[in-house]
């Protein structure tokens, strides 16, 4: 039977849940506000606000549910679209990982462990939170940021004063430097039922607070490792009766995991289980929302994702490479842009690795224009 899913935001994620949910019978239609939308491309584009609820509803139209694919879009407009159709994952998500205070309280009350950290109001607070938190620590805007923006790293006394008005004077929190080994991710799936399938943790190597590189499943991971990181998230979505693809990125300090930041949508880092999983995060993220079987999360064999900065690599240099796959999000070229990804599969770690170097090289290499 036909499902029409509504998508609030067109970008490149939306784009990839249509190009999973076409083989599946779904039909789509997307809110965005840029008439050039990525997600144009694989169905109806509403161009409009992610805040104006009359152009969301517009979108909603006999929509059988109706989904999002980014944490930014308003819980509001979210809500408002409940008494047509289904929305998943549930608005509530929304609210916690828009606040960062919201989202560390609601990880802490759940048990999962996170670094130290204090609201932050004014000035006098922050120099407060800093008499509680030390230094080195990290400044944060408790609303919006992405990719490294909206923060600040405090190193010594000296740092405090400039830190408050650099991010605008505005509520903020204030976290502890978390001296880890590396940065991984979780990216789980939950069903209306409740079943709940978790893919591999991954390593994510970061730039200029952007995201670089994932290696899938990540290097060393075992099963206490996957199972601290599955701790992370389950109680989560089982606490908020969640429905579809959830990420919550980590740091691993060995013996324990940290919880950073909840992403209630697909994500960057699981990219690569396009062509590297049983099922995709995308494929899966649809059949939870439509109430279908969850596909298999097992990896295919090790993996990495390498985003495409900026600009675009040399198309036929990356498909000369064995196991490479181009994803180019049509998007035009800028700095500290993501406007594609590759994702490079092999059968065996050392492989990986020989085929991912000339992938990383050619990415670094792309200039623009």
């Amino acid at each position: 039977m036909q499902a029409r899913v509504a998508v609030l935001g067109g970008g490149q994620l939306g784009w990839m849940l249509g190009l999973a949910g076409i083989p599946l019978g779904c039909e789509f239609t997307f809110l965005d506000p840029g008439a050039g939308a990525t997600a144009g491309a694989v169905g109806e584009l509403i161009v409009g606000a992610l805040d104006d609820v009359a152009a969301a509803l517009r979108a909603a139209t006999n929509a059988t549910v109706v989904t999002y694919e980014w944490e930014g879009v308003p819980a509001a407009t979210a809500r408002a679209l409940e008494s047509g159709a289904p929305v998943y994952p549930p608005p509530e998500a929304l609210d916690i990982a828009q606040d960062r205070i919201v989202e560390k309280t609601k990880l802490r009350d759940l048990g999962i462990a996170t670094a130290p950290f204090v609201a932050v109001d004014s000035l006098d607070d922050l120099h407060a939170a800093v008499d509680i938190i030390g230094l080195p620590s990290i400044l944060k805007t408790r609303r919006g940021g992405y990719d490294g923006k909206g923060q600040a790293v405090l190193r010594d006394p000296a740092d405090v004063d400039g830190a408050w008005p650099r991010l605008g004077a505005v509520a903020s929190i204030l976290e502890g430097f978390v001296p880890f080994d590396r940065e991984l991710s979780i990216v789980a799936v939950r069903a209306r039922d409740g079943e709940i399938r978790c893919w591999p943790a991954v390593e994510n190597g970061h730039r200029d607070g952007i995201l670089r590189l994932t290696r899938a499943p990540a290097p060393g991971l075992d099963d206490a490792l996957q199972e601290r990181a599955e701790a992370a998230i389950r109680p989560l979505l089982e606490d908020l009766e969640y429905v579809g693809v959830c990420c919550v990125e980590l740091f691993d300090l060995g013996d324990v995991v940290l919880a950073n930041e909840i992403a209630p949508r697909v994500h960057n880092s699981g990219h690569w289980t396009i062509e590297g999983a049983e099922t995709s995060q995308f494929e899966n993220h649809l059949r939870a929302i439509l109430g279908m079987p969850l596909g298999s999360t097992a990896p295919r064999g090790p993996s990495a994702m390498v985003n495409c900065i900026g600009a675009m690599p040399d198309r036929d240099a990356i498909l000369r490479i064995p196991g490479a796959h181009l994803h180019d999000y049509a998007k035009a070229a800028r700095p500290g842009r993501k406007v594609g990804h590759v994702t490079v599969t092999a059968p065996e770690p050392e492989t990986l690795e020989a085929r991912l170097r000339p992938v990383i090289a050619l990415c670094d290499r792309a200039v623009l224009p």
